[in-house]
């Protein structure tokens, strides 16, 4: 693999990946071309805002009662592991997936996925494995960064993009009941960071518009072949997880350390709510199940469990060995 590198954006302490190889066979949205400058050529996409590490909060004595069959995934930097739990039994690592990286994702919206889950697993490699940890196949978008994952109830697989040559930066591939070559679709993001379907089968995806000149949400509803610009009712600084957590669609905001609940209705998402998480530094991708949420934190190089929808401080965190964690998702047996 190669080395992996960072860019740091002045007084913002944001970091981020450049790809050296960039264009793309769809027809990208109209708007303001210009480049942001960059300061080195990068092999992978980091799509975290990393902050200076918080002082670590003490472990909790988990609840025993809950069944073992229950496990979560702290993955790690592209092209390196992913930390497997079965929190709330231990707060200890209980095994390892090798080769991957980057973000994950299954096939409930929210929730403990049933029996598989997808790993964004190298800079053109999306794999699925079943839980915990066995190789089923892989999926691959050609010469480009994938970023995010995320499955419908009907079993697709959408792949976002962060960059690259076959699929332009800011596309989702959407792979047909996960499998095939993938249809990619045009979006108004110049790079995706995340996505996540709702209970109705619309996807939603966030990253930057106008060449990091903003922040963008973007859907593509249900049956439709256009992704269409969302206005939120309030500011997001920088790109998050995107997911349902069986009431809202939600967006976490990587700066803020903040998880906005919103309603969607046309093209404008109004906040319903904010869930604020202290201790955390940089949750990369976080992901809610019944009364948790997990974050893989690449600043405090850990995973962290907070209640949900209260946040606060960690309730929990996972020790075992991290490695820059960029993705969490969850899985049962």
């Amino acid at each position: 693999m190669n080395t992996i590198g960072l860019v740091r954006f002045a007084g913002a302490l944001l970091a981020l990946a450049i790809c050296t190889a960039c264009g793309g066979a769809l027809q990208q949205p109209q708007g303001d071309m210009r480049g942001a400058p960059t300061t080195a050529a990068l092999s992978y996409p980091y799509l975290g805002a990393r902050l200076s590490p918080m002082p670590r909060y003490a472990m909790i004595v988990p609840d025993r009662r809950v069944k073992s069959k229950d496990f979560e995934y702290v993955i790690n930097d592209y092209g390196t592991y992913a930390t497997i739990f079965d929190y709330p039994k231990s707060v200890k690592q209980v095994g390892t997936v090798n080769n991957v990286g980057g973000q994950g994702c299954t096939n409930v919206s929210y929730g403990y996925g049933k029996k598989i889950i997808w790993i964004v697993a190298g800079n053109d490699q999306i794999e699925e494995f079943k839980v915990p940890d066995k190789s089923i196949r892989t999926l691959s978008v050609g010469n480009s960064f994938p970023t995010s994952c995320a499955m419908n109830a009907g079993g697709d697989l959408a792949v976002g993009i962060y960059d690259g040559s076959t699929y332009p930066g800011g596309a989702v591939v959407i792979f047909k009941g996960a499998s095939g070559s993938g249809t990619p679709y045009a979006t108004p993001l110049d790079e995706e960071f995340f996505d996540g379907y709702d209970n109705q089968g619309n996807l939603f995806a966030d990253g930057f518009t106008g060449y990091r000149s903003g922040f963008g949400l973007v859907e593509l509803p249900k049956g439709s072949t256009k992704f269409v610009a969302i206005k939120t009712s309030n500011s997001v600084q920088f790109p998050g997880s995107v997911q349902w957590d069986g009431t809202y669609v939600t967006v976490f905001d990587q700066l803020a350390n903040a998880l906005y609940q919103y309603t969607i209705s046309g093209t404008k998402a109004t906040l319903k709510g904010t869930v604020t998480l202290t201790g955390s530094s940089d949750c990369a991708q976080t992901w809610i199940v019944k009364g948790l949420l997990y974050c893989g934190d690449a600043g405090n190089n850990q995973g962290e469990v907070f209640n949900y929808p209260a946040g606060g401080s960690p309730v929990a965190i996972l020790t075992g060995s991290f490695d820059f964690p960029l993705g969490v998702v969850a899985a049962k047996k």
